[in-house]
């Protein structure tokens, strides 16, 4: 086949390309061949059994598959032998099988001579034309087979391996039953031949050996079927052969942007693997998804080029290989330009290049004709509502009289037709295009289209058309192009795209407007916003003619209307076209309708084709097919719905037929499910309903798409920007996209486009020439718009001028086993745009010889790096690399040297280059660098810089920084002058710190003579600019400005004036967005450049100096204030900073100017500056806004101060307040009101301050109306009167009141100490109780350990907790708390080791707690332990000493001679021993006096015959091992003669000692 004509040029295509490529691949496939053990014959997998082994095996299958074929009713030892046969055989398959054979490897096996052709399948797949195409000696094979997988095991072959393993299992069990049945019944049976005739041939048989014999006879017919099936399974067609086009694919012509699909169908065993290939280059179908689609189904591949373009014009290759071998086929396809149409890359670069050709005028002769614009219309913005004129004058070489140019004017493609919106006219020399209206449905791009004869040449710009000023700002933007989708007699669906501006917050649906033709009422036609942008409009009249438009609402309010719609009809299309010819009627647009007669009636059908042609959350459109069986006369439907599940029709509209086969359903539930049916009606009557609708959920179908992803800039113009992106997945319905901008730093985002633009390019017009922008796309379509894509990389506007210089450098930066990345450095000249992507070529140099070059990448790659794969381990190669933009591709860097690709890893950056110094000083200098062009595994994340001495060894590097840096440039400061430096800067990564760069320097700190700085200055009319003068330029020198060190050329808020040796750059309008670093390099010199820092605070330092500049202001020192003086007087007032003698002032209120008079006094004192305007008092007329203007020569100033609502009465409240305490002031008062305090000893002291009192003036205190005697008359010296409340409680809640009272007046405080007041003091009075709390002390007793602090007084509001060791004390009785007058305590009794420990006693006062805390554990516990024991034993013995505990009087006075009884009760544990004492003697028991104890517990004393010997002082001693005690008493015996004398003397009293 002879190539086609595009490629004979071509050096690359020869004659032998074919065999070239097919011996090479060939010679690859059969290495791979020998190296593969799948596409043998298998041997190497039987190494386990022998080959003879196998043969007897397939012999025995073999037979006894013939036997069992023909003898299905032989006797059962034939039947064995053969499944025993059979079962061996499959067990030599299924042992081959497991091992990876394929099914060929084992029916070589099953016959000793094969067909050398291929088997015929039983079925053929194909088609009929596919079977015509096939070759005549050709049978294609069906491989009914399971398939056989090299690698694992598939889900397939799983599932066969559980089979086979079953019929094994089942083999084996019928051969052990079988076989021996078999063996015996051939030996019988070989015994009985001899007597065969002489026995008889029928014998009986037991009823249970028949049954026997009859089920074994099932059980092997069983068995021989099973082996038949599975024979089946078997591939009959299992020889493997090399791949054969069935059908070739086939060349193509196509015109430029169509899609083109090749076909080929192929045949082959194993499957061949089908490579596609361009110009003998392999297609990566990922690498442009966009562009190519292969698929391959059922032996049918197909590759499909979509929106075919010149380059496309190639030689395609399909390559189909197995291990059998490779075929191609080949095919070309010839994209062919259409005139008619034009190249999109050459519109958006604004002209147009396409080449002359002739034409045929009407004059029948052929000329050549030059077709040229002159004064051609640019990329023009607009806005909504204003007018716009596109105009170019056309110049066609050579002029033909009376033969004028065709003009037709096209917006993106389409014609322009003249409507009430746009106007064309053609003045013979110049074509112009007017919008008496610019709506945002004008935007696009408009070409001009100059046609002569067959020939025509075009011109293009965009227009763009921004939103109108919305009427309440924050509203959204106008919604636009409103279409009628669809319309009938009972509604019409209106559609519409979403505005690109939601006016800073998001949209919540819209309102749909109508207005009849003729008419200039518009009526809202939903309640609700719709979400969704479709609408069914219902509630129209039939016949009549609408308009419609749509308003977008958000929660700020609601925007303008979008352009009116165009009129449509409320009738169904059929009836439209019935209709057409028909005029309407005057002025209103309505079609005349006239009902036919109805003849007699015959109730309707039901409708047919019933269906849900569209569903939203608001609402349902159903859709059917008139009744066949409907009569003459019209007919009317009744829709009905039911929810899901249930059987409970109900009638939609009851009131209103449907007179259209079309319906739209609102008001259902969101989410729920229904069905619908309709009925027809007529004069006869309503018919039987329709069939119901599948169940449909009410809600959206069409999602909102998901955002575009792959957002790339590049450089178009010095304005524009191209933007490019991929359309996001699953999208539906797109309707376009909208694009934003926003320059970098700023935050703020602006739309590039108002109308949604298809495709996925787009050119970006109107940008700021020189500023940096990121760009963000949104998709759109009915349901709403995307989420805004990611930004994308940031690109500043510059005109894309020639391709770039080579790179250089190339390195290879890692390499892998099969892959190597590579870098380069930057061209040094970049063509003026930037660069936007290398293309790599590599070649192989073998033993010093270099191989043919090949692409290692088809699309760009954007950095200075890239990832070569699929290259052979061990080889040397070589690399070129070209630069592009968007010029084009520059020409090719120098060959690299030879690398070797092998295994070796680099993780960290590699070092940044272009290092340079400028403005160096005596301290200081400004290094600059690029980052790294491998930026390792990971980004780089900054950047360190180094610096040492010149002349200093390499130890004695040190860092400048101890941060990374995230920017490329440094301030190097703390120089020393004179010094010589050296720098080098390090990149880091994640993975670590990366090389140094190469070094800057060596650089002298010095600051040069002559050297100057950017100064900064502000005119009179405030203009702020930078300014640099050089006195040491050459001729050739030039300045050039740069913000952060980025230059600042074409910058449109810049303007830079450079004259002689002086620049200036003049901020045009000084923001936020122009913070930085503005530095002034001069070119051709030695470095000399100065810099200037614009912060925020020098920015607002500037702008006050401007404003101030511009417009000259008084300066104010203190602004407009209203204060209120003592008699309730308004003084309002401000102060200046200076005032001469000729300044000015007036008065402003409520916009009229106010003079002194009996309500207002005005003063000015020029010296301090004050000016003062006072009021007597303040009314419901002075509220208002009052302004003080000054004037003082050119200079003005005004201050004022708004008096209006709350604030107004607010101070009016306070003038009446202050007019009122004076009034109360002039009689006695209180200074300070009645309040009260806590006072150290926890008391509660009132107190207030009074003024303005004499000796008359009288004090009463009251509680709760009841007045309170004061003891202490008042003294108020000191103007402090005081009432104290001691020991405060609850019982002294109540409202207190002291009254002054005088001739003079009298005045009053009031304190509530109530409720929230009362516990406020009561928090107070247990704070200050429990600051009061001493220390916490240990005290031993008789029953255990007591802690115990002591407070000044307790009140139950003071809550009292204890804690041992942090754990709060659960009391008990053994431990106890409690409040014993002002002591707090806790007992513990019978401590025990476990009392050991830190104890807390914690105070709360209903705010906070005070904690007060004792250490009862060491030496502590052991003392305080101690004491307890040693008090505890003092009270037993206490407790159980002897004691006399009563009987004894302490004198007893008796007569001579009677006889004296005593008895005494004495105590003790144990039982105390008992002794008498008289006169301090002991006392012995006899006759006279006689002594007894009984029981341990009484004591006897008898006397008989008192003698007067017997007075005296006797004792009674009591006494145990715990202690005695003695009991004295007194015995006086008296003479009845001495009783006179013996009473006068006072008895002598006996006194008790204890011992």
């Amino acid at each position: 086949m002879s190539l086609p004509f595009y490629q004979k040029l071509h050096q690359h295509y020869d004659r032998s390309y074919r065999s070239k490529d097919l011996s090479s691949t060939m010679s690859q496939y059969q290495q791979e061949k020998k190296s593969s053990a799948i596409y043998t014959h298998g041997s190497t997998a039987y190494s386990s059994r022998s080959s003879a082994a196998h043969r007897q095996e397939s012999a025995a299958f073999s037979q006894a598959s013939a036997a069992s074929y023909q003898h299905q009713a032989s006797r059962a030892s034939e039947f064995a032998l053969s499944s025993a046969a059979g079962h061996k055989a499959v067990s030599a398959y299924d042992y081959g099988y497991s091992r990876g054979l394929t099914d060929s490897s084992l029916m070589l096996g099953y016959s000793s001579k094969l067909s050398p052709q291929t088997k015929r399948a039983k079925k053929s797949l194909l088609s009929g034309e596919e079977k015509e195409n096939l070759p005549s000696d050709y049978m294609v094979p069906i491989f009914s087979g399971r398939q056989v997988h090299v690698s694992g095991i598939t889900d397939t072959e799983e599932q066969r391996i559980k089979e086979a393993a079953a019929y094994i299992a089942q083999r084996n069990l019928l051969a052990s039953e079988e076989g021996i049945t078999a063996s015996k019944q051939s030996s019988v049976s070989k015994q009985s031949m001899s007597t065969l005739h002489q026995e008889e041939a029928f014998e009986k048989k037991s009823r249970k050996v028949a049954i026997r014999e009859k089920a074994e006879h099932l059980s092997l017919k069983k068995t021989l079927e099973e082996t038949e099936a599975f024979h089946k399974k078997l591939n009959e067609d299992n020889l493997l052969h090399a791949p054969e086009f069935v059908i070739k694919p086939r060349s193509h012509t196509v015109w430029e942007k169509e899609n083109v699909k090749l076909h080929c169908s192929i045949a082959g065993w194993p499957e061949p693997r089908v490579t596609w290939y361009k110009n003998q280059v392999p297609i990566n179908v990922q690498a442009h998804p966009e562009k190519y689609i292969i698929e391959s189904r059922y032996g049918m591949h197909t590759l499909e080029i979509i929106g075919c373009d010149f380059e496309d014009t190639a030689q395609y290759r399909a390559s189909a290989m197995n291990a059998k071998g490779e075929l191609s086929a080949y095919a070309s396809v010839v994209v062919k330009r259409y005139k008619g149409e034009f190249d999109d890359t050459r519109f958006h670069s604004g002209a147009s290049t396409l080449p002359l050709s002739f034409a045929v005028t009407p004059y029948g002769y052929a000329s050549r004709f030059d077709i040229h614009f002159d004064d051609k219309f640019e990329v023009s913005f607009g806005r909504e509502g204003e007018t716009m004129s596109l105009g170019c004058r056309v110049v066609i070489t050579p002029e033909i009289k009376h033969f004028q140019p065709e003009i037709q004017w096209y917006r993106n493609g389409a014609p322009v037709s003249p409507s009430k919106w746009v106007q064309t006219h053609w003045s013979g020399d110049r074509a112009t295009l007017t919008f008496s209206h610019l709506n945002k449905e004008d935007e696009g791009l408009y070409t001009v289209r100059a046609r002569m004869g067959d020939y025509y040449e075009q011109y293009s710009a965009y227009v763009f058309v921004r939103d109108a000023d919305a009427e309440i700002e924050g509203a959204p933007a106008s919604p636009l192009d409103v279409v009628c989708l669809d319309a009938n007699k009972d509604y019409i669906i209106i559609t519409w795209k979403q505005p690109a501006v939601d006016g800073g917050s998001p949209i919540l649906g819209y309102f749909i407007d109508k207005c009849e033709v003729g008419t200039d009422t518009w009526t809202q036609c939903n309640d609700i916003p719709v979400k969704f942008a479709r609408f069914p409009v219902t509630g129209l009249i039939e016949g009549r003619s609408y308009i419609f438009r749509v308003r977008a609402v958000n929660k700020v309010g609601i925007g303008l209307p979008s352009r009116v719609s165009e009129p449509v009809a409320a009738l169904d299309p059929a009836e439209k076209a019935r209709l057409k010819s028909r005029p309407s009627a005057p002025w209103t647009g309505q079609i005349i309708v006239t009902e036919e007669e109805p003849t007699e009636g015959v109730v309707p059908g039901p409708p047919t084709d019933l269906c849900v042609i569209e569903a939203t959350q608001s609402y349902v459109v159903l859709s059917w097919k008139p009744p066949r069986q409907r009569g003459h006369e019209g007919i009317l439907y009744f829709v009905e719905k039911c929810e899901a599940g249930t059987e409970n029709w109900q009638r939609v509209n009851t009131e209103l037929p449907v007179k259209s086969p079309r319906f739209a359903l609102f008001d259902l539930a969101e989410g729920k499910s229904y069905r619908f049916r309709v009925r027809c009606s007529n004069s006869a009557g309503v018919g039987e309903p329709s069939e119901a609708t599948e169940v449909t959920v009410v809600g959206d179908k069409l999602d909102i798409p998901k955002p575009p992803s792959n957002i790339i800039p590049s450089r178009n113009t010095d304005t524009s920007v191209v933007v490019t992106w991929e359309e996001p997945k699953d999208a539906k319905e797109l309707v376009g996209y909208y694009i934003e901008s926003s320059i970098v730093g700023s935050g703020k985002w602006e739309p590039c486009n108002n109308n949604p633009v298809k495709g996925t390019r787009f050119t970006c017009h109107g940008l700021k020439t020189g500023q940096s922008y990121i760009f963000r796309v949104r998709a759109v379509n009915a349901a709403g718009l995307s989420e805004y894509s990611q930004d994308s990389e940031a690109i500043e506007v510059k005109a894309a001028i020639a391709p770039p210089s080579p790179p250089c450098d190339i390195t290879c930066l890692e390499s892998f086993r099969d892959s190597m990345v590579l870098g380069w450095k930057q061209p040094d000249k970049t063509g003026g745009a930037e660069i936007t992507g290398y293309y790599v070529n590599y070649r192989e140099v073998i033993d010093g010889v270099p191989g043919r070059w090949r692409e290692a990448n088809i699309k760009a790659v954007s950095d200075e790096a890239y990832k070569i794969s699929n290259l052979k381990e061990n080889m040397v190669y070589q690399f070129q690399v070209a630069a592009m933009n968007i010029a084009g591709l520059g020409a090719p860097s120098a060959i690299s040297a030879s690398f070797k690709c092998e295994e070796w890893t680099i993780a960290v950056p590699g070092p940044p280059h272009s290092l340079k110094y400028s403005e160096v000083r005596k301290t200081s200098l400004v290094l600059q660098w690029k980052p790294p062009i491998h930026s390792g595994r990971t980004p780089v994340t900054g950047y360190f810089v180094d610096i040492k001495e010149a002349s200093a060894r390499e130890d004695r590097w040190r860092g400048l920084n101890e941060a990374a840096l995230k920017h490329t440039y440094l301030k190097v400061q703390g120089l020393k002058e004179g010094e010589s430096y050296v720098f080098r800067v390090r990149a880091i990564n994640q993975a670590g710190v990366g090389k140094p760069s190469e070094l800057a320097g060596p650089v002298v700190a010095e600051t040069r003579p002559g050297t100057k700085e950017v100064v900064v200055s502000v005119d009179d009319n405030g203009i702020i600019s930078l300014n640099f003068e050089c006195d040491q330029m050459a001729p050739s020198s030039e300045f050039t400005w740069s913000k952060d060190y980025v230059p600042t050329e074409d910058s449109p808020r810049l303007e830079v004036e450079s004259k002689g040796n002086k620049t200036k750059m003049t901020f045009k309008d000084l923001g936020t967005e122009d913070l930085g670093i503005y530095s002034c390099d001069v070119t051709d010199t030695d470095g000399i450049a100065s810099s200037y820092l614009i912060d925020e605070e020098e920015l607002k330092r500037l702008l006050a100096l401007s404003q101030e500049h511009k417009f000259p202001t008084v300066p104010v020192k203190s602004e407009l204030a209203v204060e209120i003086l003592e008699k309730g007087q308004v003084r309002f007032w401000m102060q200046a900073e200076k005032l001469s003698a000729n300044a000015k002032v007036n008065y402003i209120f409520n916009d009229k100017e106010i003079f002194e008079g009996p309500k207002y006094k005005m003063h000015i004192d020029r010296n301090t500056g004050i000016i003062e305007m006072f009021m007597e008092k303040l009314q419901d007329e002075d509220e208002g806004t009052y302004t003080f203007q000054v004037q003082d020569g050119r200079a003005t100033g005004h201050s004022t101060l708004v008096l209006i609502g709350d604030v107004y009465k607010k101070l009016q409240k306070e003038a009446e307040f202050q007019r009122q305490e004076w009034i109360r002031k002039q009689g006695p008062h209180f200074a300070e009101y009645l309040s009260w305090e806590v006072t150290g000893e926890c008391n509660v002291l009132l107190k207030c301050k009074v003024a303005n009192i004499k000796k008359e003036t009288s004090i009463i205190w009251y509680k709760d109306d009841r007045e309170i005697s004061v003891d202490e008359k008042h003294d108020f010296k000191d103007g402090i009167c005081t009432l104290l409340i001691t020991e405060f409680s609850k019982k002294d809640a109540g409202i207190y009141e002291v009254v002054l009272k005088d001739d003079r007046g009298k005045d009053k405080s009031r304190l509530k100490l109530l409720d929230e007041a009362f516990k406020e003091l009561m928090t107070e009075v247990c704070k200050t109780i429990a600051l009061s709390a001493t220390d916490l002390k240990i005290q031993s007793t008789a029953e255990g350990i007591r802690i115990y602090s002591f407070v000044t007084y307790y009140v139950d509001d003071l809550k009292v907790n204890w804690s041992h060791n942090g754990t709060p004390i659960k009391y008990s009785d053994r431990v106890k708390s409690g409040v014993t007058g002002e002591q707090i305590w806790l007992q513990i009794n019978e401590p025990t080791p476990n009392d050991k420990g830190k104890y807390v006693m914690e105070l709360f006062d209903g705010k906070t707690g005070h904690q007060k805390m004792v250490d009862l554990s060491g030496q502590a516990y052991d003392e305080a332990f101690a004491e307890f024991q040693r008090l505890k034993q003092a009270a037993i013995a206490e407790k159980n000493r002897a004691r006399v505990v009563g009987g004894l009087p302490d004198v007893v006075t008796i007569q001579e001679g009677k006889a004296l009884n005593l008895t005494c009760i004495v105590w003790g544990d144990p039982p105390p021993e008992v002794s008498w004492l008289k006169n301090e003697k002991f006392l012995a028991s006899d006759e006279h006096c006689n002594l007894k104890f009984e029981a341990g517990k009484t004591a006897y004393f008898t006397i008989n015959g008192v003698r007067t010997s017997d007075s005296g002082k006797y004792g009674l001693v009591v006494k145990n091992k715990y202690g005695s005690e003695i009991s004295d008493f007194t015995v006086s015996v008296f003479i009845p003669e001495e009783e006179a004398r013996s009473v006068a003397e006072e008895p002598q009293k006996g006194n008790r000692k204890a011992k």
